[in-house]
């Protein structure tokens, strides 16, 4: 790729440059990673703040790696080597929309703005004056992004980049006033902070920043610049950092090194809440907000940082079932992760679970608490089939007959059935969380455990069932269920009864009623060809799994056809049908 011609400067070497171009950027991304790839252990061994779990230099290195991957990607992409090969905006633009989608712990999520808040001005030019006004947008980008700012942090940190490099300059002397503006206010964190002061340590997020500073030197100067005291590392650590523990409904432990943990720059004290939770979050500028608020309720160390549809929210709570439920709520969570952050959970204690429920019948909860199971799931399912298999997968189920939804009672009296001392309850019906509320808050009274896990429908029970592991503690478990849940979007077709105005028009009676997540969205006169439209419409979002749950009496080969359209159409997409038996509505459609 051609670089655009700089200006002379007597000042500027020959070998520095004067514009940030996309080659440029393709450098400071590796540099960083590479940097940061070489000083995590001893950012790691710094991380006393607000949780001292010994993984900020991990989780930095990941995301910058993460960032770094996304740079290349643009580079590779086919036809990138022609006229087409990226600008100074792509490059930019891939650099922040990798480290967001990468992000780890608090201290990535947090640098993941940081490199938002840049790509919006170095997209537009990229010299040093616009070098000087991308720092200043990324400093106040990311401490907005933060609930509660905390100086001595690395949003303290990246204020005095800015300022240092504030009136703009070359982009080689931009770079070396923010550096060194960084590291002087990386020195001056321990008298910030007084737990960084106890343990004679600088902000490990901190630090991290003024690595990323140093790359970016090095890359438009050709010389690595001085790096940051070796006083910052304690030998031994002062702090030992607690093993965590990831419990991830998407991510395997084994790529989760150290787990995702710190909170530079906001939080609480060190002993705060138990668990550490990170997802993606896709959702509208005002479900955020709402989001932001009920997190920031729960929990403390909270950071949302994205936009433009897409988020990446990190919490610190003592419930992360209920974090990751307000994130079901305000949009479509992934990729959630959750660490806890003691080396074990504590056992739970001795409950009122061995009194006998009041008015519960022979047989049924109610007996001493050795004599119920630990765990179970209640389910409520359409058409016998469907009950059928999820009660082979060890579910209590409770079948939805056609216009007769179960009631309040018939719920409870289902928890009562599972004989449980723990019971996740999953209502498979946006029209049934009141009474499945309901039922949970009696069962709660008569010493039950419940979790409720807000399913609207029986595609997202199936998901949430099939990644239930009794073995492990109820919150990590309710967690990773809600996650498959929530990861889950569902369609359904059904017959129309009579004339109706509807989202896609007007439907006749016997049309064919293709919605998605609730709504009409085609209305067709075949099943099948309804089916594939609903298909084709869902899968354009993305997709690893479709779920199909055919009921009896819908077309012959049904289930084939669908198969065989989307194994052609979506090579990296799989296929499972299920079969619902009698009561449930002609196809039911979950895409993962």
């Amino acid at each position: 790729m051609s670089r655009a011609p700089q200006p002379f400067d007597p000042a500027v070497r020959s070998d520095e440059r004067l514009v940030l171009d996309a080659e440029a950027v393709r450098a400071w991304s590796a540099r960083t990673a590479e940097a940061l790839g070489r000083e995590r252990a001893a950012i790691d061994a710094i991380n006393v703040y607000p949780v001292a779990d010994g993984d900020t230099g991990t989780n930095l290195y990941l995301t910058a790696d993460a960032a770094h991957r996304a740079v290349e990607a643009v580079f590779t992409a086919p036809g990138a080597a022609g006229a087409s090969a990226p600008d100074t905006a792509d490059a930019v633009r891939a650099l922040a929309h990798g480290a967001l989608l990468g992000a780890r712990g608090n201290s990535g999520t947090i640098l993941s703005q940081l490199l938002r808040g840049m790509a919006g001005v170095l997209a537009e030019a990229a010299d040093g004056d616009h070098l000087a006004r991308a720092l200043d947008a990324a400093a106040r980008a990311a401490r907005a992004a933060v609930a509660h700012p905390e100086e001595g942090t690395i949003l303290t940190v990246a204020t005095a980049a800015a300022a240092g490099c504030a009136g703009g300059g070359t982009l080689p002397d931009v770079a070396r006033r923010a550096h060194e503006a960084a590291g002087t206010a990386l020195e001056a964190t321990p008298g910030q902070l007084a737990v960084l002061g106890r343990a004679g340590v600088v902000d490990a997020g901190g630090r991290g920043l003024v690595t990323v500073l140093g790359a970016l030197v090095e890359t438009v100067t050709g010389r690595a610049p001085r790096q940051p005291s070796p006083a910052g590392v304690p030998s031994p650590p002062l702090v030992p950092a607690p093993a965590s523990v990831p419990a991830s409904a998407s991510v395997p432990a084994s790529e989760e090194p150290g787990g995702a943990g710190t909170g530079e720059g906001c939080g609480p004290a060190a002993q705060g809440p138990a668990y550490e939770v990170l997802y993606l979050l896709e959702a509208g500028d005002a479900a955020v907000d709402l989001l932001k608020a009920r997190l920031d309720a729960l929990g403390d160390s909270l950071v949302v940082v994205g936009g433009d549809g897409l988020w990446n929210v990190h919490v610190h709570v003592d419930d992360p079932g209920a974090a990751v439920e307000a994130g079901v709520e305000a949009g479509r969570p992934h990729r959630i992760r959750i660490t806890h952050f003691a080396s074990t959970l504590p056992a739970p204690a001795p409950g009122p679970s061995a009194v006998p429920a009041p008015g519960a019948p022979a047989g049924e909860p109610g007996h001493a608490r050795e004599e119920r199971a630990p765990r179970a799931v209640v389910a409520v399912l359409p058409g016998e089939g469907l009950a059928g298999l999820c009660a082979e997968a060890g579910a209590t189920t409770v079948q939805a007959r056609p216009g007769e939804p179960p009631a309040g009672d018939e719920l409870l009296a289902a928890v009562r059935r599972a004989h449980a001392r723990e019971v996740v309850l999953l209502p498979n019906d946006t029209d049934l969380r009141a009474a499945a509320a309901a039922a949970a808050e009696r069962a709660r009274a008569e010493g039950i455990r419940v979790a409720l896990i807000p399913t609207r429908a029986a595609v997202q029970g199936i998901a949430a069932l099939a990644v239930h592991e009794p073995g492990r503690s109820f919150d990590e478990d309710v967690v990773a269920m809600t996650a498959a849940a929530g990861a889950t979007r569902y369609a359904e077709l059904a017959v129309a009864e009579r004339q109706s105005f509807t989202s896609a028009g007007v439907c006749q009676a016997g049309d064919v009623l293709g919605l998605i997540e609730g709504d009409v969205a085609v209305i067709g006169q075949d099943l099948t060809e309804t089916a594939r439209t609903v298909l084709d419409r869902m899968l354009q979002a993305g997709g690893e799994l479709v779920t199909l749950v055919v009921a009896d009496g819908t077309p012959p080969g049904l289930a084939d056809t669908l198969e065989t359209h989307v194994r052609r159409g979506y090579l990296a997409v799989d296929t499972v049908t299920y079969h619902a038996g009698e009561g449930a509505p002609p196809l039911l459609i979950g895409v993962e």
